[in-house]
């Protein structure tokens, strides 16, 4: 059975870019990664489906220690996959990696003041053993193994190919085919244009729109700073400008939600024309940012319809027939292809199972600490990013964070620390983990999740700027966090630490 300080659940963006943050500020510290896949990269390995890009732009979704230097703000699926391998291999990540290491349970014990994990070996088959003080869980929060697969009436009867997303074959042949792409998010708004460009017709059918925002794939005010400004400032400068961007368009999305609604349909109809039927294809019944606004770079979804090559239909599934789908209203939607881009599955802590002295943990009757640990549970760092923002920049305040954790414990000379309610928190208010969020993949798990309270540090603010503060500048002497010794009377004989971390 092996032993480290740390161990790092999940090789994708957040547990690399958490490794990197762990040498730099606790240089002395074992650690070891664990990837249930057999390679890094997370969802940018994952996802293959034509197109993948991310809706987020790259300044604000890369590391703080590691400029993004490529033309295209808003990157391909491949050139994020690359800037993270990267980042993994100036560091000498990749030795640390165990990979096929799928985590299948965690035990904590009091005594040990440690972490007891098993894993589930998916390719090699068998079981690993490891054991570590820290546990850091970067596993994001969607389920690998399968995305959201609702059951279509008549799905049989199809003759053609039905394929989902996140298990895109390599070997299908799209070109001069009819495709059909059931779903009006993210996925399938990047899917239209790239099929398009070879497919006989695209055909988007959503049950009710989303809001979708253009802008350039390149930033033109990062294009003139890096040609003046060392490349670490620039992109300094150029993520602070878009941070303050998102954070203002939000707000405005919340004060002033109509105003937001008016401009963004503005905006749609100067790229479709005036004839084309807004009011139903892209005008949602919530408002903007109740859901994540949707990204099109350079408006390729737009030049898609305008083009002809695809069409946006706005109708509710009766049946898949032999040669397509019937629609409620009677209408009929010929295809050879079908595309569920239906959604994700949300899975909790990668589905692994997780106990205290023998006793199982529920989490979801726990209360979340500022959203990265939990009440009554020691030496666990949860990374959660914003779904208002890029994950990247609350990832790596986690990641400071837990590293502050590892060193006051080593400070202390204690082995155990655990958030704690304190007296009079007991009757806290409950709230779900995020809120004011909508979205039917997050409504079908939230229940999974620990609460958030009424009020800090129990909160989780999907703030970035105020995130800052709570998270990366408060102490942790704030009488919530307890550190203790290894013993088995720990929780009778803890204390909490008053010296300033």
């Amino acid at each position: 059975m092996d032993h480290f300080d740390v161990i790092i659940v999940g090789a994708g963006l957040s547990g690399i870019g958490t490794a990197r943050q762990l040498q730099d500020k606790c240089p002395g510290k074992t650690f070891a990664i664990l990837e249930g896949r057999q390679t890094l990269g997370g969802t940018w390995d994952l996802f293959r489906y034509p197109g993948i890009r991310s809706d987020s732009d790259m300044y604000t979704m890369g590391y703080d220690s590691k400029p993004w230097l490529e033309p295209k703000a808003i990157a391909d699926g491949s050139s994020i996959l690359a800037y993270v391998k990267d980042a993994a291999k100036e560091r000498g990540l990749e030795r640390h990696i165990h990979f096929d290491h799928h985590v299948d349970s965690a035990a904590w014990s009091s005594a040990e003041a440690r972490w007891a994990i098993t894993t589930r070996r998916p390719q090699s088959g068998g079981e690993g053993q490891f054991t570590c003080n820290m546990l850091l869980m970067c596993s994001g929060y969607y389920r690998y193994s399968a995305g959201h697969c609702p059951q279509f009436a008549g799905e049989s009867e199809f003759k053609g190919a039905v394929v989902h997303p996140q298990r895109w074959p390599d070997t299908l042949d799209y070109v001069g085919k009819r495709v059909v792409i059931i779903g009006s998010g993210a996925t399938a708004m990047t899917l239209v244009p790239a099929l398009a460009k070879t497919a006989a017709k695209v055909t988007m059918l959503q049950r009710s729109p989303t809001y979708v925002v253009s802008l350039p794939a390149k930033d033109a005010i990062a294009g003139v700073l890096r040609r003046i400004l060392p490349e670490s400032l620039a992109y300094r400068l150029v993520r602070w400008k878009n941070i303050l961007f998102q954070r203002y368009v939000y707000q405005q999305t919340r004060i002033n939600p109509d105003k937001v609604k008016q401009k963004l349909l503005s905006m749609i109809r100067k790229q479709l024309g005036a004839d084309y039927d807004v009011e139903t294809h892209f005008t949602p019944r919530y408002a903007p940012w109740d859901q994540r606004l949707c990204l099109v770079p350079d408006g390729d979804l737009f030049q898609a319809i305008r083009s002809g090559k695809a069409e946006v239909v706005t109708d509710e599934i009766e049946t898949f027939t032999h040669a397509g789908i019937r629609l409620k209203s009677g209408g009929q939607i010929s295809a050879d292809i079908i595309v569920t881009a239906t959604g994700l599955e949300l899975e909790w802590l990668g589905g692994a199972r997780f106990s205290r002295d023998g006793t199982p943990i529920d989490f979801s009757t726990t209360f979340s600490y500022k959203g990265m640990m939990f009440s009554d549970v020691p030496n666990l760092v949860y990374t959660l990013g914003y779904i208002n923002a890029s994950w990247t920049l609350r990832s790596e305040l986690v990641a400071e964070f837990a590293c502050r954790v590892i060193n006051q414990l080593s400070a202390t000379g204690t082995q155990q620390c655990t958030p704690r309610l304190r007296p009079g928190e007991q009757g806290m208010t409950p709230h779900p983990m995020i809120g004011d969020f909508s979205p039917g993949y997050m409504q079908r798990a939230l229940h999974l999740f620990p609460r958030q309270g009424d009020h800090d540090p129990w909160r989780n603010t999907q703030n970035y700027l105020l995130d800052r503060k709570i998270i990366r500048e408060a102490s942790l002497s704030d009488g919530v966090l307890t550190f203790t010794a290894a013993t088995a009377g720990a929780v009778g004989a803890e204390r909490t630490t008053r010296s300033a971390a």
